[in-house]
C-alpha cells in the first residue's frame, strides 16, 4: 500500500506544533502515522472532515487537545495547513478561517 507524504504548509506551522505539550505531541505523532497510512480512511475519533475538503487531526493529551486542520492535494499529500491547542468547546472562526485561507492558497497554485 503506499503511503501519503504529509507536509506542512509553512514551516512555522511545523515549529508550532513541535512547542506543544508532550502528551498532545505524542499522540500528534500517532495520528500523523496513521494518517500516512490510512489518508482519507482515517475516521473518528482520529479525523473528521469540516466540511470543502478540510479536515481536522484529534490528538490529546493528559496537559489537552490539540487541533491539526489539513487538507489532501493530488499525488497522495496531506498538507497540514494550521494547528493550535484547544480552549474552547468548538473550532473558534478565525481558526477556520486561517486553515480555509491557506488551502485555497495551496490548492490554487
Amino acid at each position: 500500500m503506499q503511503r501519503f507524504t504529509v507536509e506542512y504548509f509553512h514551516p512555522r506551522v511545523e515549529k508550532e506544533i513541535q512547542q506543544w505539550p508532550v502528551g498532545i505531541l505524542a499522540a500528534y505523532a500517532h495520528l500523523v502515522e496513521l494518517l500516512a497510512d490510512f489518508g482519507p480512511d482515517l475516521r473518528m475519533p482520529y479525523s473528521r472532515a469540516l466540511g470543502a475538503g478540510l479536515f481536522e487531526l484529534r490528538p490529546r493529551g493528559r496537559e489537552g487537545i490539540g487541533r491539526a486542520l489539513y487538507c489532501y492535494l493530488e499525488g497522495r499529500r496531506v498538507v497540514v495547513l494550521h494547528a493550535f491547542i484547544k480552549k474552547t468547546q468548538g473550532i473558534p472562526v478565525r481558526e477556520l478561517s486561517t486553515a480555509r485561507r491557506r488551502m485555497n492558497e495551496v490548492k490554487n497554485v
